[in-house]
């Protein structure tokens, strides 16, 4: 019989490395020790999966992303509800709430509070204020997380800048912090066994093109645009590079345009959501990300156990992954020319390639998303001893 029931509290189930990972905890913890839950707001891409997945699921379509007070409090009181019905269902067997992002780790944290569940934990995955917000929302998301903080009982953050930067605003406890990678399923993404040559016919790109990728949602915290600009600047110096970006979302349009503004034509291609990233990745030469903040992106991983080299942001956790010329190229937020550079230096250096390849495989182990799972039932197990 499980020793105890786990709840998982999500925004929105899109296709995410916060979300997939999420999915994954569920469906893969031990169940003769736990029983899991899942619920999630508004309508996302990987609803369907977690239907299938024969875990408990719920939906709280009322909760978003954006702040919007009525909405808010009733998003609140489902989640109490809910809460409360899944306590009832087993009342020997202890809750445990787990939350995730910014909206569900604040109501969702409170929700099991007042449902008097056995015990709260929450992910950053990265966090909510950001340095593109104005100073009264930025003030806002502080405030909301640090008058959450003493109502949880364990924090976890996937790296290590995120729990110095969690401390230092005072939204988090280190004493009762843990680090947990955002794993990934390593063999998933090695290249052994990946048509290249399919997967380029497939997105319609020369099979001797360079090929520059990214993976990521198409909102502001991605930096989409920029990952255009960086094509503009590398397909000026190499016209016979390629782009694609596999992803979708609110900034679609404007991609386009500037696709189109900067004479990019067929050769930048958006994707749409995916599937088949391990596949699409061994068919890209680099894989660059732009992002303005982060926790620390599982793309980056990915890439390494794919044997792709890296061009990111030196933001939050990716600073802390990636070394520069060592396993990976880092460049700050919107600087364009520097990104463009690096990437041309993988695409025309052979060797220096090959080292970051190398170097970038050699730095996946600790992403192993089986390793992910085990940390969080120990974290549960270590929760239990204090109920």
């Amino acid at each position: 019989m499980p020793i105890a029931k786990i709840v998982h509290i999500i925004t929105k189930l899109e296709l995410g490395g916060a979300q997939l990972n999420t999915l994954y905890t569920v469906t893969h913890l031990d169940r003769k020790k736990f029983a899991p839950y899942l619920i999630s707001g508004e309508e996302g891409i990987l609803d369907a999966d977690a239907e299938k997945s024969g875990v408990p699921f719920y939906r709280v379509p009322q909760m978003v992303r954006e702040i919007r007070p009525r909405q808010d409090i009733s998003a609140f009181w489902a989640l109490n509800s809910i809460l409360r019905r899944i306590r009832g269902s087993e009342p020997r067997l202890p809750v445990i709430v787990h939350t995730h992002s910014s909206k569900a780790g604040i109501l969702g944290r409170w929700a099991a509070r007042f449902a008097r569940c056995e015990g709260i934990a929450h992910t950053y995955h990265g966090f909510g204020f950001t340095s593109e917000q104005s100073a009264a929302v930025y003030a806002a998301f502080v405030y909301a997380e640090r008058i959450a903080r003493p109502i949880t009982d364990r924090f976890i953050c996937v790296s290590r800048n995120n729990i110095e930067r969690g401390a230092a605003k005072r939204v988090l406890r280190p004493e009762h912090t843990s680090l947990i990678r955002s794993g990934i399923s390593i063999g998933e993404y090695s290249s052994e066994g990946k048509d290249r040559k399919s997967a380029r016919r497939e997105i319609g790109a020369p099979e001797d093109a360079p090929l520059v990728g990214m993976v990521a949602c198409f909102k502001p915290q991605k930096a989409p645009l920029d990952f255009v600009e960086i094509a503009a600047l590398v397909a000026r110096e190499e016209p016979r590079a390629w782009f694609i970006i596999a992803g979708d979302g609110e900034l679609r349009p404007d991609i386009e345009r500037r696709v189109a503004e900067r004479g990019l034509g067929e050769r930048f291609r958006l994707l749409g959501w995916r599937r088949d990233i391990p596949e699409l990745m061994s068919a890209m030469d680099v894989l660059a990300l732009p992002s303005l903040w982060e926790g620390l992106p599982r793309v980056i991983p990915q890439a390494w156990a794919a044997g792709l080299p890296v061009v990111v942001t030196a933001v939050d956790g990716s600073a802390e992954a990636v070394s520069d010329g060592e396993n990976g190229f880092l460049f700050q937020p919107h600087d364009i020319e520097s990104a463009a550079r690096s990437v041309l230096r993988l695409l025309r250096e052979d060797a220096l390639r090959e080292k970051i390849r190398e170097a970038g495989f050699k730095s996946v182990a600790e992403f192993d998303i089986d390793l992910m799972v085990r940390q969080q039932e120990q974290l549960y197990e270590n929760m239990l001893n204090i109920v």
